[in-house]
């Protein structure tokens, strides 16, 4: 099985422990990965403000990187839909017969990592040790367009020491949104303080989703409010064992927090 990391512009340039944790956890389960360099961004940013066209080569850089793969697996949910749902669309309107084929072949293939270990290697319990209280956001791509449902929670309820806490209106945006903060920053701000208030209700040490974009967001506004709260990749969770697990606490891209 040949399986490739798609690792996204955001944890690749922000928060790289995310990529590592993923490829650990991955080979940790027998998963040999391979990570193309030709790689870069899906075209997120450009197809979300409206420059369909100005995405169409990055659409094509991606297919071309990711070809021969039998699976492509990505710890984010909202590249991880862009691939699949957007890509298809953007090389229909290309007229360009072998881009379509390209897309085709890999879009399907292309996986969020939750959906990579439930649904292709059928595991829930990946031998993961996090001796925390964790409160979950499911973030919007990841819920609403690809669909994950509960296979996050189902890994979380399996780490051993991991006390998962419920998170009042977690199926709300955080108001990240990608550009939509950029666009409206006083709305994405407002909606983003009331995820954190909601966070911090439920005395978790850390909260986690399966998209960086959106802990970047919710992070800085817990950040601001002094929030001991530390925002986790539900990869960096996944991958921590007994030998790897950080004793200082709980933090984002495995920096230490005290």
């Amino acid at each position: 099985m040949r399986v490739a990391l798609f690792v996204t512009c955001v944890t690749d340039t922000l928060y790289p422990g995310t990529g590592r944790a993923t490829v650990a956890l991955l080979e940790r389960l027998g998963v040999e990965v391979d990570f193309p360099a030709e790689q870069s961004c899906c075209g997120q940013p450009q197809f979300n403000t409206g420059y369909r066209r100005e995405a169409e080569p990055l659409v094509r850089r991606h297919a071309e990187a990711f070809r021969g793969y039998d699976h492509v697996v990505t710890p984010s949910g909202s590249c991880a839909a862009m691939v699949r749902e957007n890509h298809p669309r953007i090389a229909a309107r290309s007229e360009d017969a072998a881009l379509e084929r390209a897309v085709a072949e890999v879009a399907p293939r292309t996986y969020e990592l939750s959906e990579f270990l439930v649904d292709v290697l059928g595991v829930t319990d990946v031998g993961a040790h996090y001796p925390h209280t964790v409160t979950y956001h499911p973030t919007c791509h990841g819920l609403r367009t690809l669909g994950l449902g509960d296979r996050p929670r189902r890994l979380l309820e399996r780490v051993r020491g991991l006390e998962l806490v419920e998170l009042p209106g977690a199926a709300e945006c955080c108001g990240f949104g990608g550009t939509f903060a950029v666009k409206n920053a006083a709305v994405s701000a407002a909606m983003g303080a009331d995820k954190a208030r909601d966070i911090e209700g439920t005395g978790a040490e850390a909260v986690c989703a399966v998209d960086n974009s959106c802990l970047m967001h919710i992070g800085g506004i817990l950040a601001r409010r002094g929030s001991t709260v530390r925002p986790v990749h539900l990869a960096e969770i996944l991958a921590a064992t007994d030998s790897t697990h950080n004793a200082d606490g709980p933090g984002h891209d495995g920096r230490r927090t005290r």
